[in-house]
């Protein structure tokens, strides 16, 4: 099979063709942070975007690249949850039906807006990767074409636009702290921010329980590692043995990945939502704790952290915030 590589062409084509369904979410500086750190820290606020992550992006990138064949005949994904919204509410906009697979361990709150825009769910397996294996049984099946939610070309040049807007929008960036899961948010990142300056840096975050990505770049071969439950429910699953793109330039152009713990996460998320009044999910809220804990050293003057995600049960985030003395 040949490899088609992501280049930063892609990326700026993926900027002009999601315009009509992606927003240019803000960028804003946290006061708090910056003076805690003694830099100038920003933060990309893409739990603003329309399907509340920045997933959206890549879907709209892949779905309006499809054929008029494909698109007539659907599309099919796996999700721990945030891409099988992005690409629910793409398939609607576009009259395109569309499959989302799910495993078991997706929160109810996120099955439910998916099932709301109208796209067809089926819960299937206790874990991500059972409920990849699914997926690809209903495509070969079918005959739908698979978005998949990381490993492909189209996901990480729309993923990558982040990059382009971090460029214009905080051109001072010295390094950038992104959520780590399957690769495509930092890979697409990571790619428009190197190709235009080698020298800023990428941080990955990713939380303890079960980083598989994390755990397969210090055995320098994809591994398969346990999912457990976490806050970070967004960044769970596997990297797939069968990964072409996200592995391969995560480890180009990524120069380091840190861990945060469950109790770091909550804290951040309790941060976000005290100071900054911004309702963000465990997943999304990890740049922020590698800083907030000081994980990450080295930054440099100019930080921008991704915030990737506000999906979060707002049971579990209030009871994160009874729990970190936010609310009463």
């Amino acid at each position: 099979m040949s490899i088609r590589e992501v280049s930063l062409t892609d990326v700026h084509h993926a900027h002009q063709r999601i315009r009509p369904l992606a927003i240019r979410t803000p960028l804003i500086e946290s006061q708090q942070l910056s003076e805690m750190l003694g830099i100038r820290l920003g933060l990309k606020l893409e739990n603003l975007q329309v399907t509340g992550s920045f997933k959206v992006r890549g879907a709209a990138n892949k779905l309006l690249s499809l054929s008029t064949q494909e698109s007539e005949r659907g599309v099919i994904t796996v999700s721990s949850g945030n891409h099988g919204r992005a690409v629910a509410y793409v398939a609607r906009r576009l009259g395109i039906h569309a499959v989302i697979c799910l495993s078991e361990a997706v929160p109810p709150g996120k099955v439910e807006v998916i099932q709301g825009l109208g796209a067809e769910v089926v819960i299937c397996g206790k874990t991500y990767d059972e409920a990849a294996e699914e997926a690809q049984r209903i495509q070969n099946d079918r005959g739908l074409t698979m978005v998949h939610p990381f490993d492909d070309p189209l996901i990480i040049a729309g993923q990558g636009t982040i990059g382009l807007e971090l460029l214009e929008d905080f051109p001072q960036i010295s390094t950038a702290i992104v959520p780590l899961s399957g690769g495509g948010l930092i890979s697409g990142i990571a790619l428009a921010l190197k190709s235009t300056d080698p020298s800023i840096q990428v941080i990955g975050v990713t939380m303890e329980r079960g980083p598989a990505m994390f755990q397969s770049l210090r055995a320098g071969k994809i591994v398969e590692v346990v999912e457990e439950p976490t806050l970070a429910d967004a960044l769970a699953g596997g990297i797939g043995f069968d990964n072409v793109y996200t592995f391969r330039m995560v480890q180009e152009y990524v120069d380091d990945t840190v861990l945060v713990s469950e109790e770091e996460i909550a804290g951040a998320m309790a941060f976000a939502l005290e100071k900054h009044r911004l309702i963000v999910e465990g997943g999304g809220v990890v740049g922020i704790a590698s800083v907030l804990y000081r994980k990450v050293k080295g930054l440099g003057e100019g930080v921008v952290v991704v915030v990737s995600g506000a999906n979060v049960e707002l049971s579990t985030l209030f009871e994160v915030a009874r729990e970190q003395g936010v609310l009463q």
